[in-house]
């Protein structure tokens, strides 16, 4: 490691659906983090692994802090605010397309009893005209003093490097915590599980998207070179089960062969993924399934 290495680990916080996990992987360079236009995509604290010559930067992509409504919904929001507590900065995510409003007032509120840098990340400035900034800047400035104010584009990566290059200003000479090549942290298996349940998103609408969980019961590679993977999908009743298996079982056909090739691309192998739909009837309010699919209060 050279002279000078800087290390350092950055959470992402904001409001549901205002594009944490697409500025992740745009960061990181692959899909880790899955992700849907259904707020409170993301379940869990996810780790992600930037690493140059001269700094390495983990980031947590956390659940939008939102008001729970479910037992989920509080361990998800325990998860947003636990990483806070346990980072050298924090990314604090806008929809610059939307107006201010109470969600990102209440995260405000908390972000002030914060003692680590916070930046406020203007996202979305694709969508609105460039003179339009600067009084979305000036009303965030009236609410708290933020160490930096960078607008980018998370998805097409418009001023994601100058983000990256203010962010290592505020780390310290530090270790390698990952090897080089490493850009997550989460168990192969975990991710997969999340490529699924991002296709469900995906495909389905209603009440459907908060009612999955996905569990991969089985992963290894056969004598062939293929990795054989079999997963569980999880919803609350019986009517869920139709809607995610679809006609003749065409949707759930239509999930696999999507999530399939994620996995390829992620695994770099052949795989040969079997899907079955389980119904576990308010499995989001149960802490024991909760506990069984991952899920642990901070």
């Amino acid at each position: 490691m050279k002279k000078g290495f800087k290390s350092g680990f950055v959470a992402i916080v904001g409001r549901p659906n205002v594009g944490k996990s697409t500025l992740m992987n745009q960061v990181i360079g692959q899909k880790i983090a899955i992700m849907s236009d259904k707020p409170q995509t993301t379940r869990n604290k996810i780790h992600g692994v930037y690493t140059t010559d001269d700094v390495q930067i983990v980031f947590l992509d956390t659940p939008g802090i939102h008001k729970p409504k479910s037992k989920l919904g509080d361990y998800m929001m325990k998860a947003a605010e636990s990483a806070l507590a346990e980072v050298d900065a924090v990314l604090f995510l806008t929809d610059v397309s939307e107006e201010l409003g109470g969600g990102d007032r209440f995260i405000i509120e908390r972000l002030k009893k914060v003692d680590t840098p916070v930046f406020l990340v203007l996202n979305k400035i694709d969508k609105v005209h460039p003179e339009a900034l600067l009084p979305i800047i000036e009303t965030y400035s009236g609410l708290h003093s933020f160490a930096e104010i960078v607008p980018v584009s998370a998805l097409q990566g418009n001023n994601v490097g100058t983000l990256l290059e203010q962010l290592s200003k505020y780390l310290s000479e530090g270790p390698m915590y990952y090897p080089a090549d490493q850009v997550t942290d989460h168990p192969e298996q975990f991710v997969c599980a999340e490529l699924i349940r991002e296709k469900i998103l995906q495909l389905t609408r209603e009440e459907i998207p908060h009612s999955i969980a996905v569990e991969i019961e089985s992963m290894g590679a056969g004598d062939n070179g293929v990795v054989n993977i079999g997963a569980v999908i999880y919803v609350e009743r019986p009517s869920q089960k139709g809607i995610v298996i679809g006609k003749n079982g065409a949707l759930l056909k239509e999930v696999g062969k999507q999530a399939r090739l994620d996995m390829e691309r992620l695994l770099g192998s052949k795989i040969f993924l079997e899907l079955w739909v389980k119904v576990k009837e308010d499995w989001r309010n149960r802490e024991s399934v909760l506990h069984t699919l991952g899920f642990r209060k901070e």
